[in-house]
């Protein structure tokens, strides 16, 4: 092993150890199953912001993206950031403050707890549906993030791939299991800040060995449509189709994702004073555009690097989310102190990931336990137990996604793209109307969340496989037939009781 990439493998373990004492440390603060959830929402106004964007930010920030558009162009790449810059915002201005008071009145720590509790739904069919789909969808999204560990130590320094993909997702669980959600939290304001970095060294890195920003642009001008919005780019024929409106519509349906996203909408019911989002929802939208905006333009920075013989080809998409590693591995071989910040370039993609993956497997166990074993099957535990049987959720949780993870070949970007639909539709709709129209009733939201969820894989494996004006991202049509079936539900069954109503006016 080179010198160089000791000091690489030396910045990982810092960074690692970093992480595993903070979760040491806040496992001493977390002690009953709201700590453990929702951390005694206690989150400041910088840490609510950047720890809600750095879980949202999973691996395909760093990977997914910039690999999409170097294989892609920037259209697919371009309107799919675009639209998730404008769902941030939008989920900030329009569901971060009310979601944040009306589950602190109603006292509940999970989304699908919230949604029963505000509409007294004694069926338990609600939560049912909202852990049966946070399980579901969660596994694979988790496994994606896994998938990126993996890769990344096997690209960098040809390690065997499912050896570092498990023992990068017992770091997670380590931490995760002992700290919580604060712990994961504060791991998550510390990797944003580690992925902000990556972004920018690789960004100024990558420009320079290129040739500057004019060689760049010129490599990109040599394919036909490249840096076009409105083409579809084929790097390997060296040929462009039209990228239309509804392909973009499609593509910026990623925005709507964020109103159902169980991972992010618990940092909101989190934080520690509602008065406080607004400064929050300033710097994350801040952080989201420009991170967005450099990993597409790596993309493009990655393809003009090939094209130079600086670093390999990539056979397909999937493969060249590695982009990044790649680029790492040619800095750390100038000297030591390159190595040292390719070896933090690298912290920042496990960051993506870990920063995701903690919050998730806390969503995902918190589905098991708070609402099927605790709500739904009336499981009655002291809360010593209760904490127990939290942090075996995760780890139970985790272990399934390792199992999911082993296919290293598998896209991040795109088995993230499923989940995300699949959180979106069911959660996104109802969320909304639970939030700002009060004749909703828990009728149409059994209905609007079970419709969601169905259409999702209605559409992914049997409407979409059409091709044509059928092919749409199943988030958008999914989203839809959700809301129709909230608002037909609502208003062909019994108006809420008063109290419901009285309880919506006053929050």
């Amino acid at each position: 092993m080179s010198s160089s990439a000791v000091f690489v493998i030396i910045a990982i373990l810092v960074y690692l150890a970093g992480m595993l004492f903070i979760g040491y440390r806040h496992s001493r603060d977390t002690k009953s199953s709201s700590d453990f959830y929702l951390g005694g929402r206690r989150l400041g106004p910088i840490t609510a912001a950047m720890s809600t964007e750095a879980s949202d930010m999973s691996a395909y920030l760093l990977m997914g993206v910039p690999g999409l558009a170097l294989f892609c162009g920037v259209a697919e790449a371009g309107w799919t950031a675009i639209g998730l810059a404008a769902g941030t915002y939008l989920n900030w201005l329009i569901v971060a403050r009310r979601l944040r008071v009306y589950s602190a009145r109603l006292d509940a720590i999970t989304v699908p707890d919230f949604l029963a509790r505000r509409f007294r739904d004694n069926t338990r069919i609600i939560e049912t549906v909202g852990a049966l789909v946070i399980i579901i969808f969660f596994v694979p999204y988790t496994a994606s993030g896994f998938v990126a560990c993996g890769k990344l130590f096997n690209n960098m320094f040809g390690w065997d791939y499912t050896t570092t993909m498990i023992i990068s997702a017992v770091v997670i669980v380590a931490y995760c299991t002992m700290g919580g959600f604060m712990a994961a939290s504060i791991t998550s304001l510390i990797q944003s800040m580690v992925m902000t970095f990556a972004l920018i060294v690789v960004l100024i890195f990558g420009i320079h060995s290129a040739g500057g920003w004019d060689a760049v642009v010129a490599n990109a001008q040599t394919v036909p449509g490249y840096l076009s919005f409105f083409a579809n780019t084929n790097i390997e024929a060296s040929s462009a189709g039209t990228y239309g409106g509804i392909t973009i519509l499609s593509t910026m349906a990623w925005g709507l994702g964020y109103f159902g996203m169980p991972h992010i909408l618990i940092h909101f019911m989190a934080a520690k004073d509602e008065k406080n989002i607004t400064v929050s929802r300033r710097i994350a939208a801040g952080w989201v555009i420009i991170s967005l905006g450099v990993a597409v333009i790596i993309g493009l920075v990655g393809f003009a690097m090939v094209n130079a013989g600086i670093i390999d080809g990539f056979a397909s998409s999937s493969e060249a989310e590695s982009v990044l590693v790649r680029v790492s591995a040619l800095m750390s071989q100038k000297n030591v102190f390159f190595a040292i910040i390719a070896g933090i370039i690298l912290a920042g993609i496990l960051s993506a990931t870990m920063s995701t993956a903690d919050v998730q497997l806390l969503a995902a166990a918190s589905g098991i336990t708070q609402n099927l074993l605790l709500d739904v099957f009336g499981l009655k535990l002291d809360e010593k137990k209760n904490l127990l049987i939290a942090r075996i959720g995760v780890i139970a949780i985790a272990v399934i996604a390792v199992f999911f993870a082993m296919d290293p070949n598998s896209s991040i970007f795109r088995v993230v793209s499923f989940a995300w639909a699949g959180f979106g539709a069911t959660f996104g709709p109802i969320v909304l109307f639970a939030l700002f129209w009060k004749r909703c009733n828990k009728f149409g939201a059994i209905a609007g969340m079970i419709s969601g969820a169905v259409m999702i894989f209605v559409w992914k494996y049997a409407v979409r496989p059409m091709g044509g004006i059928w092919d749409i991202y199943e988030l958008l049509p999914a989203f839809v037939v959700s809301c129709v079936m909230i608002v037909l539900f609502s208003l062909i069954t019994k108006a809420p009781e008063a109290e419901i109503v009285r309880e919506f006016e006053s929050v």
